[in-house]
């Protein structure tokens, strides 16, 4: 992504939704020039194309989340799904990569799946897998739960792995959440210090969020395909973080 890009996304995040016009006079380019950048960052999966404008991805929205780069998340969440023995407890924290390994999981009916999804407890609530969903304070949009109970839970539970999910990555902030909330509830798992795995398609390096999940130090792995950015990829490793490329 170019300077001129990120700018556009910048814009487009900002005010949610913005008209092709509107952006030609805001960066100072053609709108030709500007169509090409968006649908450059559409298929990146940054934002949507609608007629005469762009909107910015409800990101908080699972459904439309899975829609974006489903193919590279699904070869992602397979991938994910071969780190994890029969017979093991991990908990999934949450995203649209890790919606898709917990349905890969429960498929295969020999794991005990932790969640505080809500979306990923109902969408495998038809398998044959052990699914313990934590309580908390329930956010509508991403039918997450969050708050002081879920800590409670998360601290008073066992599992050997857990699989979180992340909005940004940048090496000055670490891996960012856009929800204050669920960083929380992510940098509370953290601390539990078991085998921690980041899920996340390559589309969120070189993105900042308001909200640090945990340190760096504290991941295990990172799963992620293989757009990642060369120097991302040589920062974590220097921080004893191992790279799993899909």
């Amino acid at each position: 992504m170019n300077p001129r890009q990120n700018e556009i996304l910048q814009i487009v995040n900002d005010r949610k939704r913005v008209q092709v016009t509107e952006l030609s006079e805001l960066i100072g380019v053609s709108g030709v020039t500007i169509r090409q950048d968006l649908n450059f960052l559409e298929q990146e999966g940054y934002l949507k194309r609608v007629h005469g404008a762009a909107m910015a991805l409800q990101s908080d929205d699972i459904e439309s989340r899975l829609e974006v780069r489903f193919d590279i998340k699904q070869a992602l969440a397979n991938k994910a799904a071969d780190l994890v023995k029969a017979n093991e407890t991990v908990l999934i924290e949450g995203g649209s990569a890790n919606a898709l390994l917990a349905r890969t999981l429960a498929e295969r009916g020999d794991v005990t799946i932790i969640t505080p999804s809500a979306y990923i407890a109902h969408l495998i609530r038809n398998t044959s897998a052990n699914i313990i969903l934590l309580g908390g304070v329930y956010q509508h949009q991403g039918e997450s739960l969050v708050g002081p109970l879920t800590k409670l839970c998360i601290e008073n539970i066992h599992f050997s792995t857990a699989f979180l999910g992340v909005d940004g990555f940048h090496q000055d902030t670490g891996f960012t959440s856009r929800d204050m909330m669920r960083a929380e509830i992510a940098s509370t798992i953290l601390a539990k210090s078991r085998r921690n795995i980041i899920l996340t398609d390559s589309s969120k390096f070189g993105q900042i969020y308001p909200s640090t999940i945990g340190h760096t130090n504290q991941i295990s792995i990172l799963l992620t395909d293989n757009r990642l950015p060369e120097s991302d990829l040589n920062y974590l490793q220097s921080h004893g973080v191992e790279v799993i490329l899909g």
